[in-house]
């Protein structure tokens, strides 16, 4: 990677709650610009931490970054304000979409221009949503609580879009959707990172998808990076295969062995 190049830079962060539970165990990533970086692992490896980490939502669930640093750009930015961080590109998708029940898709989508002062740029990248988003278009005029957890999804990342980032951190988008939806939502990800060069940071346990449109990925267990490589070579690799993907390279397993299994030391360094 051509440092120049690099728009987020996380170097060796620590993360602790309640001034005693060490969550993150010094992660390290970067995500260069105009790509799709993946982060996964299981539930509890620390990726939604992750996440927060970097937009400083943590403060809400009594937690800190600790050590290590946060960079966009090169600019530290691990303490700045949420807010602050909107208007500087850093746009989070929350996990679980959280859009406002009681406001229209059209609402939703306009809060997130809440930074912006250009109304003509914000009509333009209203329209440029819908292009990607056509069925948000259709129901713009329906209330969030009355729409589909796709259409939630596609409006939670459309409102994040209305901000102009710089990266988008998409925390487990494809939870509670069909399979279906799922790759509907990855291939608008991808064809805004193709066509408009947004960059995505995101967090999932659906590994599979995930390497399948990612040019990168970093794969965590227990607050820690254990690997990381080019998402078709993690694809590949014998060990992602196994514990991830579900693709076993030897004989089968009796319950009892699979309890007792231990695995390669390397994961566990």
């Amino acid at each position: 990677m051509e440092p120049n190049n690099i728009v987020l830079n996380v170097n060796g962060i620590e993360v602790i709650y309640n001034h005693v539970i060490l969550v993150l165990k010094g992660v390290s990533l970067q995500v260069p610009e105009g790509s799709i970086v993946s982060l996964l692992g299981g539930n509890g490896a620390g990726k939604t931490t992750t996440l927060r980490a970097i937009s400083n939502l943590l403060r809400g669930e009594r937690g800190e970054v600790t050590k290590g640093s946060i960079e966009l750009r090169g600019e530290r930015i691990e303490n700045l304000s949420p807010a602050d961080l909107v208007r500087r590109g850093v746009v989070q998708v929350m996990e679980g979409r959280h859009c406002f029940a009681h406001l229209t898709i059209e609402e939703n989508l306009m809060t997130g221009s809440y930074t912006r002062t250009d109304k003509a740029e914000i009509a333009r990248n209203l329209e440029k949503v819908y292009n990607y988003f056509p069925r948000l278009k259709t129901r713009r005029t329906s209330q969030a609580a009355y729409t589909s957890g796709g259409e939630q999804q596609m409006c939670a990342i459309g409102r994040a879009l209305m901000s102009n980032p710089n990266i988008v951190l998409l925390d487990e988008p494809s939870m509670g959707l069909a399979p279906q939806i799922v790759e509907e939502v990855f291939n608008i990800v991808k064809d805004l990172n193709t066509k408009e060069k947004v960059t995505f940071l995101v967090a999932e346990q659906n590994t599979n998808m995930a390497l399948k449109y990612a040019d990168y990925g970093y794969i965590m267990e227990s607050g820690r990076v254990v690997m990381d490589g080019a998402a078709a070579d993690l694809a590949s690799n014998e060990d992602v295969k196994e514990f991830y993907l579900g693709v076993g390279g030897g004989e089968r397993k009796s319950f009892k062995d699979v309890k007792s299994y231990k695995r390669r030391k390397r994961w566990l360094a």
